[in-house]
């Protein structure tokens, strides 16, 4: 199956409920690739890469964590590339 990179800018109550946490570990154990990180104006940016079917279960984890509420999500598949976990900034 092919691989897909996305970026998500997430917006709501996203940051100090431990949405970088969940990201990272979640996506670890899907062994997806990628970053996640805090942006000045209160929105979480990740970028993800890996099979389409296993981002789409990354996200539904970070929707199942009852501190997080996302109220808007911005999405755009970008160019793959290189590299070798996934990380929190």
């Amino acid at each position: 199956m092919a691989e897909i990179r996305r970026r998500y800018v997430f917006r709501g109550r996203v940051q100090g409920v431990g949405f970088r946490y969940t990201a990272k570990h979640l996506a670890r154990s899907l062994q997806l690739t990628g970053w996640v990180q805090n942006e000045w104006d209160g929105t979480v940016t990740m970028e993800v890469q890996g099979r389409k079917t296993l981002i789409d279960k990354l996200l539904t984890g970070i929707h199942n964590n009852s501190f997080i509420e996302i109220d808007w999500i911005d999405s755009e598949d970008i160019p793959l590339e290189r590299e070798s976990g996934f990380e929190s900034r």
